[in-house]
């Protein structure tokens, strides 16, 4: 296993060794070729169980063609039943291309509060089935409506012993999406990439779980604080990241931003899809004072960015 100062100096010599691919593919993605520009609606967690149709009519009008959904203070997929949610998606006009899941019983770390919401109350969250104790229940779920791709949201990592507990279940979800023709990848924050134990968990499941089974949907933004250049990544581990957040970062790595209106370099990141594999990305704001502002001015930047 590559220690932390390791794993990013290799990732960092692949990186330079494909720097000339990186750059040849960026003619491919330009913004006409491109997946249309999804959203991640934890994005909107706080406001869209008051209007679940409302608000995804809103977003729909806005521009967003794809949908990754996430945690519903009302359960299930926002209160709804998985075909309901998926014909709501289509009439507006949208597909729904992929589902957050946790990969354990959801708490808090240690010394941990719970986050705030745009009024600054702690956000309230409903009893959340999860990949350890209903995994095939889950799976069974979005296979029913044919959706292609279930996420694992984020997973106990604090310790060696989580982190392998982690891993194992990780593998039998990846096994058991592999049957049910659907493709499972993990998402990260900026854990992944501190060192535990001497290790790197990010490193150890990119190492670890079967490369098929198992792909990643990489947060930039969480990467990026987290020390890593996603474009290393990409060429350490071509193919293996067919999902995106996209989400904006300030000059400190601290607060979220739209995209577009913080330090983060997009360009060479999006020059850089087809090495990554990168099928779907997915607009997302934890937690934004204004949800519809910051995702018009995202998308708005995304394709300013892009053309």
């Amino acid at each position: 296993m590559l220690q932390r100062r390791k794993f990013i100096k290799q990732t960092t010599a692949a990186a330079t060794a494909g720097l000339l691919l990186s750059k040849n593919v960026h003619a491919f993605f330009e913004l006409k070729d491109m997946p249309p520009v999804g959203l991640q609606l934890f994005t909107f967690f706080n406001i869209i169980d008051e209007d679940v149709p409302g608000t995804l009519k809103k977003i729909a009008d806005i521009g967003y063609k794809e949908m990754e959904s996430a945690f519903s203070k009302k359960g299930g997929y926002y209160g709804m039943q998985a075909t309901a949610f998926k014909s709501l998606v289509e009439s507006l006009g949208m597909a729904w291309r992929s589902h957050h899941v946790l990969g354990a019983p959801f708490k808090l770390p240690p010394g941990s509060k719970m986050p705030t919401d745009a009024s600054g109350k702690p956000i309230t969250i409903p009893p959340m089935k999860n990949l350890k104790d209903n995994m095939q229940e889950l799976v069974d779920d979005v296979a029913a409506v044919g959706l292609p791709f279930l996420v694992c949201a984020n997973t106990p990592i604090s310790t060696t012993e989580d982190i392998k507990s982690s891993i194992e279940v990780l593998q039998k979800t990846g096994e058991a999406c592999k049957k049910a023709g659907i493709q499972f990848c993990y998402h990260n924050h900026d854990a992944e990439f501190k060192m535990v134990d001497g290790k790197v968990p990010y490193e150890m499941m990119l190492n670890e779980l079967d490369k098929d089974n198992v792909k990643f949907e990489l947060d930039l933004a969480w990467a990026i604080k987290g020390g890593v250049n996603p474009v290393d990544l990409f060429n350490h581990y071509p193919g293996r990241f067919p999902l995106w957040h996209v989400k904006d970062l300030d000059a400190g790595r601290e607060n979220i931003m739209p995209v577009g209106e913080g330090t983060i370099d997009f360009k060479p990141i999006f020059a850089a899809a087809s090495t990554a594999g990168m099928q779907h990305f997915f607009v997302e704001h934890d937690m934004p004072k204004d949800a519809y502002a910051s995702i018009t001015a995202s998308i708005a930047n995304l394709k300013k960015m892009l053309a």
